[in-house]
Parts: C-alpha cells; structure tokens; sequence
C-alpha cells in the first residue's frame, strides 16, 4: 500500500512539471520502481525541482549505459561517479550550529548562570522549557527571526525564557555568544578535512540560519578562512528551508545545485531545504557523523 501511494505521489508530481512528454516520463519512474530502488533513494522526489533532476539525471544514465540498478542507496556514490567523476560533488555547504559549532555550555546554564546578577530566579530546567516555547512561537509578522544583528528577536527569547528584560544582563548574554569561549567545533578534525576537500578543488560554504555575528564568530573560532563563502539568513533575507538560502550559497561558489552536497543537523531545515533547491543533502549524526566521513563520501581522502 504504501509503496502504492508513494508512486501515486510522484506520478502526480510528473503530471504536473512535464505535461506533454509525460508518457515518456512516467516510463522512467516505472523503471525507478520497478528496479527496487529504496523510497530513501527518491528523497529528491519531495520537491517539483527534486523530481525534474531525477529524470534529467535518469535520461542521462541511460544514454551512457549504466544500468538501473545502480540507483539504489547502498550504490548511491557510485552512481554520481558515474555522472560526475571520481570526485562526487563539486561543492559542499556546510550548517553552522549543531554541525560546524556548538555551544561550549548548556545555554541554559548561561542564562541562569549571568542571571544570577541581574535577579533571574528560574532553574535550568524552567529556562530551557520556556526557552524552547519561545523560539517555537512566530516571530511577529515575518518569517525572518534574524535580521541584520538579530537584537529584536533575542531580546525576546532571553525575556521569555529568564524572566528578566534588563537591558545589561541582555547585551553581557548577546556579547557572550560572539566569542570562542561559547562555542567550540564539532569535529576536531575538520580543519585538516576542509584543507583536504580544497585541494581536491572541492568549494566550501557555511549556510546558517544565523545573525551578522556569524562572520566575527567564525573568526573568533579561526575557520573562517576554510570557507569561499557564507550564506547567512540576516544578509541573505531568508531562513532555512527556504531554498532561496541555498541557491545563494551555490551562486556565490560558482556551482549549480546539483553539484553540490548540504550537511547539517536539522532534518526540515536542512535536508528537506537543500533538496527543494536541488542540492543533494545528507544529515548530520545519521547520514554522516564526521567530516571526514564526509570527505569519504565526496571521493576525497584525507
């Protein structure tokens, strides 16, 4: 049944995007189904772009003779090698919070721990409850919580979670999360892994949900300069998923979408955003849990 819906679904979708030539097209997506290929491997499918590429990228399969059973997850590598060469992407988009950095101490531990000063009397746990049902509120009428230095939004976040809306205790909080000593990397290899995919010509860009503070935090950490370039929400006016953030990414590298591959932690955010801009995606902690894992996977060795 569900392997049923699944192929009503994308059927739907190809009606849709190739109108006179869907005979021809839906014949491909017979072929996807029919050669057992795992629905994971049809992730590309969830969006009209996905759905275009992955017939693009069928036709051309067959026009080189490679046969449909390398389409399948495990094979997935050897598939774009059969596409684009040894080395599987041209370019990788990297997440910040939760995949590049992380948070040194609990944040709420830092707001409980400044507070304390400035008179704010919920535990931990109280401000981590409330912390997590602030950010889940729309912020006002935009969809953008970051704009330009994010102040408006945070100012928001740390008086709902702490109780406190003391404009010293806000700005020691705001400050605080700009230097190294809030934040530290991920995977302690990445530097040596990042040298290894740029000189293997693969180009690197971090893109993140994030404030104008990401740059001079990069900085602060020294990974800066690993990237080509940094797609952040506030400068580029749109927040993960929206593709938009992605395709800017990939425009400031010089690449097209289906060249390059996004890796971050968030599943809507991340995966499903890439993919709806035409990027590939694999997730962080489930797809790939290093770097160099990572690296792997492109076709460079580190």
């Amino acid at each position: 049944m569900a392997t049923m819906a699944m192929r009503a679904k994308l059927t739907r979708v190809l009606s849709i995007l190739v109108n006179n030539n869907y005979n021809k097209h839906n014949t491909i997506l017979n072929n996807y189904l029919r050669s057992g290929t795992s629905f994971t491997g049809l992730a590309r499918f969830s969006s009209p772009a996905g759905a275009v590429a992955a017939v693009k990228d069928q036709e051309l399969v067959r026009s080189r003779g490679v046969g449909l059973e390398i389409l399948g997850v495990k094979d997935y590598e050897d598939y774009r090698r059969s596409l684009y060469g040894d080395i599987t992407h041209k370019a990788l988009l990297v997440d910040a919070v939760g995949t590049l950095v992380i948070p040194s101490q609990p944040t709420a531990q830092i707001y409980r721990k400044i507070g304390e000063k400035y008179g704010v009397e919920y535990s931990e746990d109280e401000i981590l409850n409330r912390y997590r049902r602030a950010y889940e509120q729309p912020w006002g009428r935009s969809r953008l919580r970051y704009v330009n230095d994010g102040r408006p939004f945070w100012q928001y976040i740390v008086s709902s979670s702490t109780g406190c809306s003391d404009s010293q205790y806000f700005e020691e909080l705001y400050s605080y999360y700009t230097t190294e000593k809030a934040w530290h990397l991920c995977d302690p290899d990445a530097e040596k892994v990042f040298k290894a995919l740029k000189k293997a010509g693969v180009k690197l860009a971090v893109v993140s949900n994030f404030d104008t503070r990401l740059r001079p935090l990069l900085q602060a950490l020294n990974c800066y300069h690993w990237f080509d370039a940094v797609a952040v929400s506030a400068e580029v006016a749109a927040e993960k998923p929206n593709p938009t953030i992605f395709l800017k990414a990939c425009e400031l590298l010089g690449v097209k979408p289906e060249e390059a591959v996004h890796v971050g932690d968030d599943r809507r955010n991340d995966i499903w955003g890439a993919r709806d801009a035409g990027c590939d995606a694999w997730l962080w902690g489930s797809d790939v849990n290093s770097f160099e894992e990572v690296a792997q996977r492109i076709g460079v060795q580190v």
